[in-house]
């Protein structure tokens, strides 16, 4: 099995000189808007490896000078690569570790499970691994400090001071450009103290405590004075949900309400990311800014519509005075005049607008995205969460339902654990009521529901993982509001929705399980029997859960298994967002219009899921309900079209093509 396909998803070819340069001229010019030296990889296991060479390196000079080597690591994902290699240094080429501290950057406070928090998560993935001692995690105590706070900071201080300070900070940036738990408005003259965290801090936590009221309100962190203070400082970005962040901390301008934004002003700061992380990065969104560039047909689209939202000019009314004034000579050097590349890029997109989303039968379909043979299509709708098809694409799939294709949507977790326990104490109830009214108070049926709504009344705690019984509960309600949106869309027959229940999914804890082949067989089984012509799977990988990435790993793994089958030679994959982010629209290449009534239709279909509504645990940090995101969404890239001087709609689904990685 071929894991984690999506991290080589490229939409954009990218030249390796633009992260490589190969002089340091190329990398001056490169660099210029850059205030921190950044290094950009093209994958994610790249970064880490760099930083656990480097300690491997520096942690062998120190045991020849038989002194210790000081490590401090923010806690979440972070870290987790690094010490993945570490753990593979150690095993297989006998590295020794003994003389290794680790300093946690952070701690939870309160702690009463010695299971959770920051260190133990350290114990787990590699103290337990290695043959360093276990003395040598200098774990902040935040279960017996209740006294005072004061003095396990300036203990946790004075042992960093007597080891001689820190030798290598590995660190992460939250959303808010936070670093280890310094949030927005610390400075860099703070000192390890007890912090009240805010809400997004907490909610980046959830994937430690499995809910966010069991996330403890305060915590203990390293004040960036501590941290500044290290020999080495490398800051560690991987994936596309810290670009924004990245941009803003390596670009933008230092300040203490973007914590991470002031190792500008220090000279050992590093930032290391690999391609997702560094998209928003000028020398990787704008390279004209910045270098010649090696020009196709998804970078001149990405800089006409830069040029349009700089000049506030449709596609059609730029001038070779716009390019020219604006760093695009190259353009009209490439073309000859604005008007040739305006009539180009024009074309270009308005070719990626259909009303036939499973292709216009007995039509020319040379410059629609979609073949118009065979009709009907079949098709699969992969979603996620039994949610997300209606979220991202409501528009389309009842599209391709009232065209007559053979549609059939394949859910592939329960979302279960995204269900409040209110809901099943509703339903619960509602079962008793039901029982009592036919007299059958002494079923069986009627004592176990009692049972479980005693329990998440009176017994469950905080955090706790969820129960079989209560799981098979939440993911019922969910699994039958699937059903009624599907129903409403226009899908009557069952047998082609399809609730596959990844077993990944099924840990009862926000963290989840790793991918194996158990679920890939499942989502292969399926598209092997339907054998679609159509595929549309969420490519959503903004979600800051990881769900969506592991669903579309699973998919594309399956995909990988049976490309070359004759059946697939026929088939095309399109991949959707929208409940997360949604596709700039450079990377579009098919764009489905929808009309006042077809978007109140899509907030319909949406509402069916009444579990996700207002109370649902996992909304993020958009303060917005899925149906508003969804609308607000799709109505901006509607507007974008009519802004570039296309046709001008009430909302747009937007999908990109996916094309096997070889």
């Amino acid at each position: 099995m071929r894991n984690n396909l999506s991290s080589k998803i490229a939409l954009t070819h990218i030249p390796e000189r633009y992260y490589k340069p190969t002089n340091a001229y190329e990398q001056s010019l490169l660099t210029r808007y850059e205030k921190i030296p950044t290094q950009i990889f093209p994958a994610a296991g790249d970064a880490a490896e760099v930083i656990a060479k480097a300690i491997v390196k520096e942690l062998k000079q120190a045991q020849s000078k038989s002194k210790s080597y000081v490590l401090a690591v923010s806690g979440g994902d972070t870290p987790s690569n690094v010490f993945e290699l570490l753990v593979k240094y150690h095993k297989e080429e006998g590295i020794s570790l003994s003389n290794l501290h680790i300093f946690p950057l952070y701690e939870f406070y309160p702690l009463t499970d010695v299971h959770q928090g920051v260190s133990a998560r350290i114990r787990e993935e590699f103290v337990a691994h290695v043959d360093m001692p276990n003395g040598n995690l200098h774990a902040i105590d935040t279960f017996s400090v209740s006294e005072s706070t004061e003095k396990e900071s300036r203990r946790y201080e004075q042992e960093i001071a007597d080891l001689g300070g820190i030798d290598l900070v590995i660190l992460g940036i939250g959303r808010e450009g936070t670093i280890a738990l310094n949030m927005p408005g610390a400075m860099s003259t703070s000192i390890t103290r007890l912090v009240t965290l805010d809400k997004t801090s907490r909610e980046e936590a959830m994937t430690t405590f499995n809910a966010l009221d069991a996330v403890p309100q305060t915590a203990i962190t390293a004040g960036l004075s501590v941290i500044f203070k290290a020999k080495k400082i490398y800051l560690l970005a991987l994936g596309e949900d810290k670009a924004k962040m990245i941009k803003e901390t390596v670009e933008g301008d230092c300040s203490v309400l973007l914590p991470a934004s002031q190792l500008q002003m220090i000279p050992q700061a590093k930032v290391l990311v690999d391609l997702q992380a560094a998209s928003q990065l000028t020398r990787i969104s704008h390279p004209w800014l910045v270098t010649s560039c090696d020009w196709d047909d998804k970078l001149i689209r990405r800089a006409i519509v830069w040029l349009c939202d700089l000049t506030g000019k449709p596609i059609l009314k730029l001038t070779n005075k716009d390019y020219a004034e604006h760093g695009l000579n190259e353009l009209i050097t490439k073309f000859g005049s604005a008007y040739n590349v305006n009539i180009k890029i024009f074309n270009d997109i308005q070719h990626t607008i259909t009303g036939w989303p499973g292709g216009k039968p007995n039509a020319d379909d040379s410059n629609r995205p979609e073949r118009a043979t065979p009709y009907p299509k079949r098709v699969i709708v992969f979603s996620p969460h039994p949610d997300d098809d209606v979220i991202s694409m409501g528009g389309t799939f009842r599209r391709l339902v009232v065209q007559g294709h053979d549609v059939h949507v394949a859910y592939q977790t329960s979302g279960n654990i995204a269900v409040g326990d209110e809901e099943v104490i509703r339903y619960v109830s509602y079962l008793r009521n039901v029982c009592e009214h036919l007299g059958q108070e002494d079923s069986p049926v009627m004592k176990r529901a009692l049972d479980i709504r005693n329990y998440l009344l009176n017994e469950k705690k905080e955090g706790s993982i969820e129960t079989p019984e209560v799981r098979f509960m939440k993911g019922t309600i969910r699994r039958e509001e699937a059903r009624t949106a599907c129903r409403f869309v226009g899908i009557e027959q069952d047998d082609h929705v399809h609730f596959l229940d990844l077993p990944f999914y099924e840990t009862g804890a926000i963290k989840k399980g790793d991918l194996t082949q158990a679920d890939v067989d499942i989502i292969k089984e399926l598209i092997c029997k339907v054998k679609p012509h159509q595929m549309f799977v969420a490519g959503d990988l903004a979600d800051p859960h990881g769900t969506h990435k592991v669903c579309l790993d699973a998919i594309l793994a399956a995909i990988d298994q049976v490309k070359h089958e004759e059946w697939y030679q026929e088939c095309k994959v399109w991949m959707y967002r929208g409940a997360w982010a949604e596709w700039e629209i450079d990377h579009i290449e098919m764009a489905v219009p929808m009309s006042p009534e077809e978007v109140r239709f899509k907030r319909n279909s949406i509402l069916k899921h009444q579990s996700q509504m207002e109370s649902a645990p996992f909304l993020g940090n958009d303060e917005r309900l899925f149906w508003q995101r969804a609308e607000e969404r799709n109505r901006a890239t509607a507007d974008l079209y009519s802004r570039l001087g296309l046709a001008s709609y009430e909302a747009i689904e937007a999908f990109v093509e996916y094309h096997p990685v070889d």
